[in-house]
């Protein structure tokens, strides 16, 4: 979940003049980092190892 903060923050940052599908990418890219780290908090990250393994499985 977000904060006004953050979305309002993702507004301002962006150019005078965007298309909303801008916008809205860019706030599910804020989601997903929150969300990753939420999840990195709760212990629930991967290790570099399985991170690795994991990346060699998708690139087959």
């Amino acid at each position: 979940m977000l904060t006004k903060r953050q979305v309002l923050s993702a507004v301002k940052n962006m150019p005078d003049t965007f298309d909303t599908v801008q916008l809205f990418d860019r706030i599910l890219l804020i989601n997903k980092v929150e969300e990753g780290r939420r999840q990195l908090k709760a212990g629930k990250g991967l290790t570099t190892e399985e991170a690795k393994k994991k990346l060699k499985k998708w690139l087959k």
